[in-house]
């Protein structure tokens, strides 16, 4: 769906001095919690599952076509993916959190300066990862893992979709502005028709061309592209700030404050990137001493990792979606409506956990038999591991909603400290200490003990960060209570 107005309502009106204030009946600040979380939320949602689209719908047909040598040949190939998204969320969430608060407290030229340094880093950093994947190919995926088998099937999937980098970097960072300026449907629709063209393509490409894994990653970077030129032609239909003169822009003060904001965001993924490499190399460490041999743990784990960021997608997809809604009223003193959001977005990421966790526990078979056949070792291994790997998925979606919680309000370090405990202070050390004393199983039991810490961190954050906020509201109160004088 694509949302355009002619004659948009901007979040900010000249006061008589020149000044800027928020406008009154800004939506932010004035409309109902739930409606505005349903707005922002759900276009967010789907954004962050068109990014696990891609993953999965090449997983799928990769492993119905190559089998799960495939597969395992992608999950090599991932911790590229991870990186990527690591710099997206960096940029993209740092920008568009400063964004948000600069027009809650009526700062639109502030505002257009960081959407420009924002949008240029986007160009650099793509730009830079690509060219370094397409050179890098072959000692990194010996790096991260590669057996001999599947070594010639990820340099052949990695050296073409280090190509799209650039375009998909830029599109994916650029969707985050484009809903902070109040259109979450063309910010869905950017991304939504790389996904779409994406799934057409695959099976044309793989199956009617036969191009094997080579055609998958060829319909990933063409469905990139697209995305690409969408998110470009919004540049001139900015609602809140006039880019004119701001691209390309790179002021040194907005490079920091994008990059302290956007940190827990891509810190969070840049773990998550050692953490798949230190898997990756731990499952062939262990896997050839075991009766699943190196390939097969790496093929289920790929395939679980993928099943995972559905999880992940719903849980950041709410917690970006609440994002202008926590930036707008922090920024603005309505104290009250950060709460709400907050304990409104913490129920939603439960409840969907749940519903997941279920379908996780009750068919891991079924789920993970859509990404292609295997002999029933493969499948006995991928049925415990999703059951108790995935264990503590029904309350994970706290950890990143109240990370991004911090972030949104400019706290950015303890948002960072949230993000860094399930993957630096638990789930890495797990991995390096755990197997050496119950091998295979101390991978396996890595994941819900780390969850769990992660978690249990997070809610103790809120807790204390919101009688704070109780507090200023109270002391807000009494202000306007005693009146001027």
């Amino acid at each position: 769906m694509l949302i355009m107005n002619d004659n948009p309502q901007h979040l900010q009106k000249d006061t008589a001095d020149g000044g800027k204030k928020p406008a009154a009946q800004n939506p932010l600040g004035t409309q109902p919690i739930g409606k505005l979380m349903l707005k922002f939320a759900i276009p967010s949602i789907a954004s962050s599952l068109i990014n696990a689209i891609y993953n999965i719908t090449d997983q799928v047909f990769i492993g119905r076509s190559v089998g799960y040598l495939g597969n395992a040949a992608t999950n090599i190939t991932f911790p590229i993916i991870t990186l990527c998204i690591a710099v997206t969320i960096m940029i993209g969430s740092g920008s568009s959190s400063k964004y948000s608060l600069h027009l809650g407290a009526g700062k639109k030229d502030e505002a257009a300066d960081i959407a420009g340094t924002g949008i240029s880093m986007l160009a650099i950093f793509g730009v830079t990862i690509g060219i370094l994947t397409f050179i890098l190919t072959e000692p990194l995926m010996r790096v991260f893992g590669a057996t001999d088998l599947i070594f010639p099937y990820a340099v052949t999937y990695t050296r073409i979709i280090a190509v799209g980098i650039p375009f998909v970097l830029f599109a994916t960072g650029l969707s985050n502005l484009i809903r902070a300026d109040g259109s979450p449907g063309y910010s869905l629709f950017t991304l939504a028709s790389g996904a779409v063209l994406n799934m057409i393509l695959d099976p044309i490409f793989i199956f009617a061309l036969k191009m094997g894994i080579a055609g998958a990653a060829y319909a990933t970077v063409i469905s990139q592209i697209v995305s690409f030129f969408i998110a470009f032609g919004y540049l001139r239909r900015f609602k809140n700030s006039d880019l004119t003169g701001k691209i390309p822009l790179l002021k040194a003060e907005c490079v920091k404050t994008i990059a302290k904001l956007g940190l827990p965001g891509f810190t969070n993924h840049f773990m998550m990137m050692v953490i798949q490499i230190t898997m990756n190399n731990t499952l062939r460490f262990y896997g050839a001493a075991s009766i699943y041999g190196s390939d097969i743990p790496l093929a289920v784990v790929g395939v679980i990792s993928k099943l995972s960021i559905v999880v992940i997608a719903f849980n950041v997809g709410i917690a970006l979606g609440c994002q202008p809604i926590f930036g707008f009223n922090f920024g603005a003193k309505n104290y009250a409506r950060v709460k709400e959001t907050y304990k409104r977005a913490a129920v939603a990421v439960v409840v969907i956990s749940m519903m997941i966790f279920a379908c996780f526990q009750l068919f891991p078979r079924q789920i993970v038999s859509i990404f292609g056949t295997g002999d029933e070792l493969y499948f006995q291994f991928a049925e415990r591991y999703m059951r108790i790997y995935l264990m503590m998925v029904c309350l994970f979606g706290l950890q990143p909603l109240t990370a991004n919680f911090f972030t949104s309000v400019g706290k950015a370090y303890k948002g960072l400290f949230i993000t860094v405990t399930r993957q630096g202070l638990f789930l890495f050390p797990l991995l390096l200490i755990l197997p050496r004393f119950l091998g295979f199983d101390g991978i396996v039991y890595a994941g819900p003990i780390s969850d769990s810490a992660a978690i249990m961190s997070a809610i103790i954050f809120a807790f204390i960060e919101f009688k704070t906020i109780t507090k200023l509201e109270k002391a807000q109160s009494a202000e306007r209570s005693a009146g001027p004088g």
